[in-house]
């Protein structure tokens, strides 16, 4: 029955704002940009680095 009901405000919260929403897609692409360099980059060291690349034993 929750299911249902979800569904159903889902459906009309969709036909009722369909142009807000699709007008800020290109936005929202354009944000997804900077957010991805953010959170992304985890493997590229950063500041300080890891002792991985240094060569030496394998653990």
């Amino acid at each position: 029955m929750v299911a249902l009901a979800l569904a159903v405000m889902g459906f009309l919260l969709w036909e009722e704002h369909k142009v807000h929403l699709l007008g800020a897609l290109p936005w929202l692409i354009l944000l997804a940009c900077p957010l991805m360099h953010v959170f992304m980059h985890g493997g590229h060291g950063g500041h300080g680095g890891h002792d991985d690349h240094k060569g030496g034993r394998d653990e």
